[in-house]
């Protein structure tokens, strides 16, 4: 008996190979399966490499342009597809600087546009992009007295008669049309030209040209006498009023100074860039 018991162990003994043989390709299949994971694990990787790319690969398609940005006296290299648009600039240089785009003044020949593609603005490789503007902080700080300003000269001009009226303004304006002044387009809006605006008349009844030098962000007034280059920084504010009986052209008013004793007087500036003129000397973001 205890041989036979010894002999079925034995057996036994023998059998739980066969029954663990099965446990061993199981075995095998795990780690078949865990090569499979693996594998799947390291297509995943794979995967997942060419999600983060992507965003670099969708950047560069097409044809990109090389800038270079000024800002606040620094110079950054900046990359960017052709058909870009002037928002998308905006969203770039923000990565750059840290400048939010609502407080960027970005100039190239005149402020550039959001709407439209570098393309369309004919931007060539190498192009220096002027950028001016101030942190949030910085514009709470100095905008608010500007804005103040404004809306002070603004109820003063309701409550007084039309500038172009007063005895100061009238012996100016009474000296009619210059020959020579750039025509005129009422109720269209136009960029800065690329040229001066000449032709007109300032406070003495002299001619002046207004240049616009974006990449100092100055604007030079010039006579026959002198040349004033003035930081667009430094003015206070911009006012205008259409001429009577010459709608298509304003007189236009540069406060240099804390008072309005400090405005320097133009007239007969063409109507389609009063805008684009204020836009440039204050910033879009005098009128949020």
């Amino acid at each position: 008996m205890a041989a036979q018991d010894g002999s079925e162990v034995i057996m036994q003994t023998d059998v739980k190979p066969k029954d663990d043989a099965p446990l061993g390709e199981g075995d095998s299949a795990d780690q078949g399966d865990t090569e499979s994971v693996s594998d799947a694990g390291h297509a995943a990787t794979q995967d997942s490499s060419n999600i983060s790319n992507g965003d670099d690969v969708e950047e560069e398609e097409g044809e990109t342009v090389d800038l270079k940005i000024i800002w606040n006296k620094i110079k950054y290299d900046l990359k960017i597809p052709l058909d870009s648009t002037g928002a998308k600039l905006k969203e770039r240089i923000h990565a750059l600087t840290g400048l939010p785009p609502a407080m960027q003044k970005v100039m190239y020949k005149g402020l550039l546009p959001e709407d439209k593609t570098l393309r369309e603005i004919k931007v060539t490789g190498g192009a220096k992009i002027m950028v001016v503007g101030s942190t949030i902080n910085d514009v709470l700080a100095v905008s608010t007295p500007k804005e103040v300003m404004q809306q002070e000269v603004k109820a003063e001009e309701n409550k007084k008669e039309p500038l172009c009226r007063q005895k100061q303004h009238r012996k100016v304006l009474d000296k009619g049309k210059p020959e020579d002044v750039m025509p005129a387009i009422k109720g269209t809006k136009e960029r800065l030209p690329t040229v001066p605006l000449s032709g007109m008349y300032n406070k003495s009844g002299g001619k002046v040209r207004l240049t616009f030098k974006l990449e100092q962000d100055q604007l030079w007034i010039g006579t026959k006498e002198r040349t004033e280059k003035v930081p667009m920084g430094s003015i206070k504010n911009v006012v205008s009023e259409p001429i009577e009986e010459h709608e298509d052209y304003h007189m236009m008013a540069f406060q240099l100074g804390p008072t309005e004793a400090s405005q320097y007087w133009v007239y007969w500036v063409p109507a389609q860039f009063v805008d684009a003129i204020k836009d440039t000397v204050l910033g879009k973001w005098q009128y949020f």
